[in-house]
């Protein structure tokens, strides 16, 4: 057994320094994005495989409880030990405002050495007693929240990055590929609104909570193309279509998170693959938040730029006139300024492990069957809120300039 286990030691650690071995500082961001998504998949696989293994372990096993728990006991450990790796990071990288920064070196470098650090924190997680995870299982809900409302503000940033993007071209063909975008969106986000009625409002039944969820959602997706088309407004088509699309979409998994014995849940008979749907599409949306957030990093534009990043700064030149020869003698002596929050962006990636934790425990609110997912009351208001809350983030970002004209918003 030692034998295999040494074995099995050298091979991860011989995997580690491959793989280390071909990230570049370039890529550093996205290697970063591979380990979290590597994370999803290891949660995943014990979810479904890990619970029999658990039972066996003394520190853990408890017989009042049923195989459900086990499977949220797996996930939440290794979300554990996900955060606290992402969150060391951030903590250690507080700060940091040039690349002469020693730690700017730790944050693109020695992947080998936080490699082997990942999993042996992951490996410890299982070793700590059942209250230190049911504590952070409670933290997990408030971070898993948190990273809902980043989730916004990037959707947000995306959207209005696209429309200046195509307005900035100041060509006719762009103006009507936005008009036409636009339009799509619209027409999706209320003929998908349409099939919810069918899908979750069965005939028969009283169903007026979901009715007013969907009616909501309608009325929501009407009065960002009325605001963002005022005259009074700076605003565009364009993002109020595509928030839109995405409460639609928030809606559904909402509805489609409501217990499978619920009547006015009319998707039951497929809660299985519904539930599978629903979990494949959040952990999606999770990815692409995080690697938007990584690529997205050094714009001018986004949340993650420190005011210290030149890019973050105004248009003025950094050098001037007599300076340029000046700035030639000094140039290996002064500090570039970083492009984004290293410790910001590790923050990202920590609340990230929280809210996949909450998803494929299913906010740990436990359904009638092991193989349901995200399933359950908890999940229904989660998504119903953070839909609400996304609405009212967007028509901000359109009122404020008009409350605050003196301050920016994207």
């Amino acid at each position: 057994m030692s034998c295999l286990a040494s074995c099995c030691a050298a091979s991860t650690c011989g995997l580690c320094s491959t793989v280390a071995s071909g990230i570049s500082r370039k890529s550093a961001r996205l290697a970063y994005c591979g380990l979290f998504g590597l994370s999803l998949i290891v949660s995943w696989i014990l979810r479904e495989v890990g619970a029999p293994l658990l039972e066996k372990l003394p520190w853990i096993k408890s017989s009042t409880q049923a195989k459900t728990w086990y499977q949220e006991q797996a996930v939440l450990r290794v979300s554990l030990g996900n955060f606290l790796f992402f969150a060391i990071l951030a903590l250690i990288m507080i700060g940091v405002k040039d690349q002469n920064d020693r730690r700017d070196s730790w944050h693109h470098g020695g992947w080998t050495a936080k490699m082997v650090i990942w999993i042996l924190l992951v490996i410890l997680m299982f070793f700590l007693p059942n209250v230190v995870i049911t504590v952070y299982e409670i933290l997990s809900k408030f971070g898993a929240g948190m990273f809902l409302l980043v989730q916004v503000i990037i959707l947000l940033d995306f959207t209005h990055s696209w429309n200046d993007a195509w307005v900035e071209k100041d060509e006719q063909k762009w103006y009507i590929a936005l008009l036409a975008v636009s339009i799509g969106c619209y027409l999706v986000a209320f003929a998908f609104s349409g099939i919810l009625f069918i899908w979750f409002n069965p005939s028969g039944h009283d169903c007026g909570l979901n009715v007013f969820f969907i009616v909501m959602t309608m009325v929501l997706a009407f009065s960002f193309g009325v605001i963002a088309l005022h005259p009074a407004v700076n605003g565009s088509l364009l993002p109020a279509s595509v928030i839109s699309v995405y409460c639609a979409y928030v809606c559904y998994t909402g509805l489609s998170s409501e217990p499978r014995d619920y009547v006015c849940n009319g998707l039951h008979n497929k809660a299985s693959a519904v539930s599978l749907s629903t979990l494949i599409l959040g952990m999606l949306t999770t990815v692409l938040s995080v690697i938007y957030s990584a690529l997205r990093a050094g714009s001018s534009t986004t949340f993650l730029s420190p005011p210290s990043s030149p890019k973050a700064g105004t248009k003025k030149p950094l050098l001037e006139g007599d300076d340029v020869e000046e700035g030639k003698e000094t140039k290996e002596k002064e500090a570039r300024p970083v492009s984004y929050s290293y410790s910001f962006f590790h923050l990202i990636f920590a609340l990230a492990s929280m809210y996949s934790a909450m998803l494929l425990s299913g906010w740990t609110s436990s359904s009638d069957s092991s193989d349901l997912v995200d399933v359950g009351w908890t999940s229904v208001w989660v998504r119903i809120c953070t839909e609400w809350v996304t609405a009212a983030l967007y028509v901000w970002t359109l009122v404020a300039p008009l409350i605050i004209p003196d301050r920016e918003f994207f």
